[in-house]
C-alpha cells in the first residue's frame, strides 16, 4: 500500500494542539489595515481552534497530523 500524500498547502496553515484539537490563524490580516481598529487587528493575531464542520474534511488532506 503506497503512502498518502499530505497537502502542503493545508500543512503549513494547521498545527495540532496538544489535545488533538486543530489550530489555524485567523484571515483579513494581510491588507487594506489602515480602515480596521486596532483591536480589531491585536484579535486577528491570536489564533483559533478550527470549527468542528471542517475538521473532517482537514484530516482527510493532512492524514500524518
Amino acid at each position: 500500500m503506497p503512502k498518502m500524500k499530505t497537502t502542503k498547502a493545508a500543512a503549513k496553515r494547521f498545527k495540532k494542539t496538544g489535545t488533538g484539537l486543530l489550530k489555524r490563524n485567523k484571515a483579513y490580516k494581510s491588507h487594506i489595515l489602515t480602515k480596521k481598529s486596532q483591536k480589531r487587528k491585536r484579535n486577528l493575531r491570536k489564533a483559533a481552534i478550527t470549527d468542528a464542520s471542517n475538521v473532517k474534511a482537514i484530516k482527510k488532506i493532512l492524514p500524518y497530523i
